[in-house]
């Protein structure tokens, strides 16, 4: 049994296949963090907390102050002056949170998470459910731990339900908070912003908080919800990792505190700063869902355990087969598109191998710029004479699939559905409207507003054979208030905001069961856990030169498997050399086109033909192996990595020439999953390694040149 209660020492007891969480329940009340790491080590009780002046319950004495005690869900003003972990606002006008132990369960799978996606349970997954109340209020708090234990991940979340008579404000809640003996770690994230995602930093804690968030509305390139801590001294392939993520696509905070006993404190959840809920008598509020997971063998272990979670637990099941090779219009074609220019797309795809043609913005109401049309969901009739379903047929017709693409999220002031429904975007009374790129954002809160858009995409693309939608998201939230909600709600508006997104998205996946969705958001402004458990992939950053992407793509695979990065090769402008570079950087993905396809020398159409065919022979290996990182640019003048399928028969092997690389240097490269005593043959050119001899390292030659890059695909004999 993954989940066990020790009586004899009132210990709870997660385990899962190499790793062990554990907490005891203190003085009757508290749930005291004890232990987290490697499976199989002696777990020492809490023994009570040192003579200090913190606050302490009358009835306990000062060894149970809480202000020293480990704990799994700390409480706002109730004698901890760490972060907490949950505030709820009652009728006393305080934001005293006090809950005490009251029972637990065992459940079978786990409890569903009301409107939000969450990680994919089967018949062998257990949760734990802890029920606390709290006198005052008369709230129950529900905290739930969920087992993978076969993918030594366990995932938290909590549930509060208002069993008193009048309304409280949850005003902070953080489902995941994890106390840890020792501050001596590095903490570990990615930053951003549009065109440049997914940077990674390290650095070491200091005392006091530390956080990464968002109060976008949307997780955002500028801080992703991944954060990892590691020992200083940690490296690709040994040392201690404790990885999290949040399972959700909204404003969020993870933070990180270092306190006075030098111990660490790791929360992530909704925080404060976006995010107030108030419960009705008898309403509940359920939190998204963090997870957490742990390693001794380093970052690379940590990025494989994550990445087989996300293609098992959260992925659509259907993201695990191949995935199209895409050709995209908007950097061809921008708004300038009718059917005879998409048509030859469609025709010269077909010929190069190409499986889909994807139609971007410019295709639906006034839109030739980006200053009007946005909500008004039907094809324009002047650029579609015989309407969308018989162009559809069309594309079909010449051999290649058809994607489109959508914003559901925004609006034009000039648009139909503005000048009808000015009261459907977030706005606040009185004050000025605040505009980007020329669009408001709809409330997504409103149900009419989820319903105006499903009748909307039920009406255009109900009859019409569309294969892959590219959802967008090309603007963040500011002036954040919903003409649907009273005052005393509007901080709840975020969160119900990305619940409506959520009910869309639902919506598409059922309405459209053999549609892909791939997620956008100006790039990898929403490059997160949530919008994974709906969309087949996520448009990794609208930034696809070439040196760029090396850095962007490595971070993005630090936290989340290939298989959910769409990688374009764009624009080489007839230079041969560079368009070799962009493909073996665009394969560290999954490859697609972004250039104007008709304009193309037959030279270049012709290696296209050639790169697509080989990517095919291989895409299998990126999108279901694991991921080896042998080098980055932040350490070496190249980036080296490889991809090895689980039998290890099948290796990937990429590197890449950065900035500063001179002719006769030479790369050293350990191929630890390869198999011993076997040979390898690489598919592409005819070299042949042994087994052996890639375990030991090969030393490769680095050419100094611009635009180079080398690629293996080695394939082991049987």
């Amino acid at each position: 049994m993954p989940i066990h209660f020790q009586r004899k020492n009132n210990r709870f007891l997660l385990t899962t296949k190499n790793t062990a969480y554990a907490f005891d329940i203190g003085a009757g009340r508290y749930l005291v963090h004890t232990y987290y790491g490697k499976k199989g080590k002696e777990i020492t009780p809490f023994s009570g907390a040192p003579l200090s002046y913190a606050a302490y319950p009358e009835s306990l004495g000062a060894n149970w102050n809480p202000d020293e005690i480990p704990q799994e869900c700390p409480f706002f003003d109730s004698g901890d002056y760490r972060i907490s972990a949950l505030r709820i606002e009652g009728k006393d006008g305080t934001g005293v949170t006090d809950f005490v132990y009251r029972s637990y369960r065992i459940l079978q799978g786990r409890r569903d998470i009301d409107g939000i996606p969450a990680a994919r349970v089967d018949e062998d997954t257990k949760t734990l459910e802890i029920k606390m109340v709290d006198r005052v209020t008369g709230c129950e708090l529900y905290l739930y731990y969920t087992v993978f234990y076969e993918d030594d991940v366990i995932s938290r979340s909590m549930a509060i339900k208002n069993k008193g008579k009048v309304p409280v404000t949850v005003a902070r809640c953080m489902p995941l908070s994890l106390d840890l003996k020792g501050c001596d770690y590095h903490m570990i994230s990615l930053w951003g912003t549009h065109n440049d995602e997914c940077n990674i930093q390290r650095f070491p804690l200091h005392h006091g908080t530390q956080s990464i968030f968002s109060r976008r509305g949307a997780s955002s390139p500028q801080h992703n919800p991944f954060l990892a801590l590691c020992a200083p001294k940690t490296t690709e392939t040994k040392g201690d990792v404790y990885a999290f993520n949040l399972v959700y696509s909204g404003s969020f905070l993870d933070e990180v505190e270092v306190d006075q006993q030098c111990n660490t404190r790791v929360q992530l959840g909704l925080g404060s700063d976006t995010f107030a809920y108030t419960l009705a008598p008898g309403e509940e509020f359920t939190s998204p869902e963090a997870l957490m997971l742990y390693t001794k063998d380093g970052l690379g272990e940590m990025s494989r355990l994550m990445h087989r979670f996300v293609r098992r637990r959260i992925m659509p099941a259907h993201a695990l087969q191949p995935h199209p090779v895409v050709l995209n219009t908007w950097e061809a074609c921008y708004f300038d598109i009718d059917e005879a220019t998409l048509f030859a797309f469609a025709e010269e795809s077909a010929k190069l191998g190409i499986d889909m043609l994807v139609m971007d913005d410019g295709w639906f109401g006034a839109r030739n710029y980006d200053d009007a049309g946005l909500g008004d969901w039907y094809p324009n009739p002047q650029k579609f004479k015989n309407g969308l379903k018989s162009f559809v047929e069309g594309i079909h017709e010449r051999g290649v699939k058809f994607g489109i693409w959508i914003e559901p999220e925004m609006v034009n002031p000039d648009s139909d559905l503005y000048r009808a429904h000015p009261d459907w975007c977030l706005r606040i009374e009185g004050r000025e409207l605040l505009l980007s790129r020329n669009q408001l954002v709809l409330d997504m809160a409103n149900p009419a507003v989820i319903e105006y858009l499903k009748a909307s995409y039920d009406k255009t693309f109900g009859d019409v054979g569309i294969d892959y939608f590219k959802w967008d998201m090309n603007r963040h939230l500011a002036a954040v208030g919903s003409p649907l909600l009273p005052p005393e709600r509007q901080k709840e508006v975020t969160f119900r905001y990305m619940k409506g997104v959520y009910e869309l998205l639902d919506y598409m996946t059922t309405r459209f069961p053999n549609a892909i969705i791939e997620s956008c958001s100006g790039g990898g402004g929403r490059y997160d856990l949530g919008m994974m458990r709906y969309g087949f992939q996520i448009w990794t950053s609208d930034n696809t030169e070439p040196y760029a992407r090396i850095d962007i793509q490595r971070g993005a695979l630090l936290a989340y498997p290939a298989a959910t990065m769409s990688c374009h090769v764009s624009d080489p402008h007839e230079d041969m050399k560079s368009l070799d570079f962009r493909y073996k950087v665009a394969v560290g993905g999954m490859l697609g086109y972004e250039l104007n396809i008709l304009k193309m020398s037959d030279a270049v159409k012709q290696e296209m033909a050639r790169q697509i065919a080989e990517y095919k022979s291989f895409a299998h290996v990126i999108r279901l192996g694991d991921y080896y990182n042998l080098a980055c640019p932040y350490e070496k003048k190249y980036d080296a990595h490889y991809y090895a399928t689980e039998n290890g028969k099948e290796l990937l092997f990429s590197l890449a020439e950065c900035e500063g690389c001179k002719a006769g240097e030479t790369a050293l490269l350990r191929f630890r999953a390869a198999l011993p005593g076997v040979t390898y043959t690489d598919a592409l050119s005819g070299k042949a390694f042994s087994g052996d001899e890639l375990r030991r390292g090969i030393r490769l030659p680095l050419t100094g040149e611009k635009h180079h890059a080398t690629l293996y695909y080695l394939v082991a004999k049987d």
